[in-house]
């Protein structure tokens, strides 16, 4: 706990195996009260190993709802353990879990509702190898998001995300894709509704074991990142309105 303040960690998983017990282990557990994993029907050892490093709450897809479905799942769960900060770690390794802490002080000291683990902000992207293309199409989407939301973020694309409960409870997350625009998805509902969202330095690896999208599903996230910065400012300039705003 932070502040008398539940923290519950949730791990996304899909054939984690050969770098989730990794990033258990470094999961801070003098803050953390809670890990819920959802092993999204892998077809590798995901769940056994998970088993074995004896994860209390453990969700298995009976098939694969994708990166967004995954998701979903996490986030009912934790909510349904009363957490009060949900911080979500992909179980690939590409991010430390020593940020833990950091992400959620702020949360739970109610400074920000929101808090983003930028690979931008001081280079962290390139340096722990993301490639090039990956870095351009990053930096040329976040330019079109800021400009469509009205927002200054230094990147949308991070997989390392902490929330408060409050926010969780209110977005309809339920709404958005069960692919992996998800994320995009909820940033615009978080900004539509008018919290903040902080950002800190944030490094990462990639790597032959750690997951990442190819070329080609790249190309039609990015695709879908453009749409929803779209839906959004015609949200915010009235002239349609989408579900996924509704209540906000």
């Amino acid at each position: 706990m932070i502040n008398n303040k539940k923290i519950v960690v949730i791990l996304p998983a899909y054939n984690a195996a050969q770098t989730l017990r990794q990033t258990f282990q470094e999961i801070p557990f003098d803050v953390v009260d809670d890990v819920v994993l959802t092993d999204d029907a892998s077809t590798d050892e995901t769940l056994r190993v998970a088993q074995e490093l004896k994860i209390k709450h453990i969700i298995r897809h009976d098939r694969n709802k994708g990166y967004g479905g995954n998701q979903k799942s996490c986030y009912a769960k934790a909510l349904s353990l009363d957490a009060d900060v949900i911080v979500m770690l992909h179980p690939d390794y590409q991010y430390t879990p020593a940020l833990i802490p950091s992400m959620a002080y702020l949360i739970a000291n109610h400074i920000y509702p929101v808090v983003l683990g930028s690979r931008i902000l001081g280079n962290g992207a390139l340096e722990g190898g993301m490639p090039r293309y990956k870095y351009v199409m990053n930096r040329v989407l976040t330019f079109f998001q800021n400009a469509m939301t009205g927002a200054k973020l230094s990147e949308y694309h991070t997989g390392y995300r902490a929330f408060s409960s409050e926010v969780l409870k209110r977005i309809n997350y339920e709404q958005n894709s069960d692919g992996f625009v998800f994320d995009n998805e909820m940033l615009s509902q978080i900004i539509y509704a008018g919290y903040k969202i902080a950002e800190i330095t944030c490094p990462t690896k990639y790597f032959e074991e750690a997951s990442s999208i190819g070329f080609a599903a790249s190309i039609r996230y990015g695709l879908g990142v453009v749409r929803v910065s779209i839906q959004h400012f015609l949200q915010v300039s009235r002239v349609r309105s989408f579900r996924r705003y509704a209540g906000l």
